[in-house]
């Protein structure tokens, strides 16, 4: 017998019993983000390698070590998407969406990287994102923050901590970049081999080693926040002042840089304790020079993605999923004619309850393995129907969850009987 396929390391099957609660969550940013009027855009998972290359800094992690790249039969260079944000950029840019325009934006989708998988870090990881363009002040970056913020609210996700930290311009940053060279270069022995590597390449992302070793090397690096002008200054004040005013609490954290090249000022994470290592659960910023870079007029922009995975394991843990039965109703049907009338009844009653999930019992079998059936779909109530039911133009109504003795409703009142029992 040939051995079963199992699914790639790293990717994982989202179940029946699970479906129900992303849609609960994606549904909750689905609403949150259309009150704010934000639109949905939905890009290709497939894009050239070039458009990576350009954005996220060819001597990054992800570019260097992470990403799915082959050839097509063509010859092109293409790449499954490892995030969203320069897919969006290009489409934006593509499709006109910026030319005198502000825009809102967010999407939803599988993206990938070939990782060491972990728990709450996969090959293939699920994010919703937001991106917003044409809005230079520090107004819109307190928009999305305490727009994340009710989305935890409404959640019901207590706890997580808003670490907020600004990379000033790409000319303040290079300036910093300078004197860290220095300050590394002067211990370069203490350095692990990442961060060598990382010294003359992307020495800010040494700030974000998770090697404990290198601790005490690090709280001893220069800060960025002595090399900012004026004007970015004043950006992280009024933002930090803005904040408060909506009441979201957070915490400086100068070493918060971020993963990818193309930020500048604000960047932010919500974090967490209870995922282990894995401890962030959504974060962004602004990344005003990217739409230039990837060939569009210079236009302010900033953003964030947010880990599908990470929050439905912190949703989880905080028991805040809805339950997953897949049915208010089930028809136990009972005979030839009960099957055939109660495929028609089922389709009546989805006509007159639209709100109602309705499951008609299919594949035959006696009255325990029905009910077993209908227990198990999660159901409050099974609707009963035999010969003898038929014979009266009634039907039997047996509540699941609660002890109380089997009604028999007229047919042509079901319906309304439903509505009241739901209703209640």
């Amino acid at each position: 017998m040939a051995k079963n396929i199992q699914a790639i390391r790293g990717m994982h099957d989202v179940l029946p019993d699970q479906t129900p609660h992303w849609q609960f969550l994606e549904n909750r940013v689905r609403d949150v983000l259309g009150r704010y009027g934000y639109q949905e855009i939905r890009m290709p998972i497939v894009e050239f390698t070039e458009l990576f290359k350009r954005s996220i800094g060819e001597v990054t992690d992800i570019v260097e070590k992470e990403m799915y790249t082959f050839e097509d039969r063509n010859g092109d260079s293409l790449t499954l998407r490892p995030e969203g944000t320069a897919g969006c950029v290009r489409a934006a840019l593509e499709h006109g969406l910026l030319h005198n325009q502000t825009q809102r934006l967010w999407y939803q989708g599988p993206m990938f990287r070939h990782e060491r998988p972990q728990k709450g870090r996969y090959r293939q990881f699920h994010q919703i994102g937001v991106e917003t363009f044409g809005m230079p002040g520090p107004d819109i970056d307190a928009e999305i923050i305490a727009m994340t913020a009710r989305l935890w609210r409404e959640l019901g996700i207590e706890g997580l901590e808003l670490q907020l930290n600004t990379l000033g311009t790409s000319e303040e940053r290079a300036r910093y970049r300078e004197e860290l060279v220095r300050y590394f270069s002067a211990h370069a022995e203490r350095l692990d081999e990442d961060s060598r590597r990382r010294l003359r390449s992307n020495p800010l992302r040494i700030l974000d080693t998770k090697n404990p070793e290198m601790a005490e090397l690090v709280q001893g690096a220069p800060v960025l926040e002595a090399y900012l002008g004026e004007d970015s200054r004043r950006h992280f004040e009024q933002l930090r002042e803005m904040l408060d005013a909506m009441g979201v609490p957070h915490v400086l954290n100068p070493r918060l840089v971020r993963g990818l090249d193309y930020y500048s000022l604000t960047v932010f994470e919500w974090v967490t304790d209870e995922l282990g290592a894995q401890g962030t659960v959504c974060a962004g910023g602004r990344y005003d020079g990217l739409v230039a870079q990837l060939g569009g007029r210079p236009t302010p922009a900033v953003g964030f993605a947010m880990g599908v995975e990470r929050l439905m394991a912190l949703l989880e843990a905080k028991a805040r999923l809805p339950d997953a039965r897949r049915a208010d109703v089930y028809l136990v049907l009972m005979g030839e004619r009960a099957q055939r009338e109660g495929l028609v009844l089922a389709e009546r009653l989805r006509d007159a309850l639209p709100r109602l999930r309705i499951l008609t019992h299919c594949g035959g079998g006696g009255f325990k393995a029905q009910f077993k059936r209908a227990d198990r779909s999660g159901a409050q109530l099974a609707v009963v129907l035999g010969e003898d039911e038929l014979e009266n133009n009634q039907a039997g109504v047996k509540f699941l969850r609660e002890e109380r003795p089997q009604e028999s409703i007229p047919l042509v009142e079901l319906a309304d009987y439903l509505s009241d029992v739901f209703d209640r």
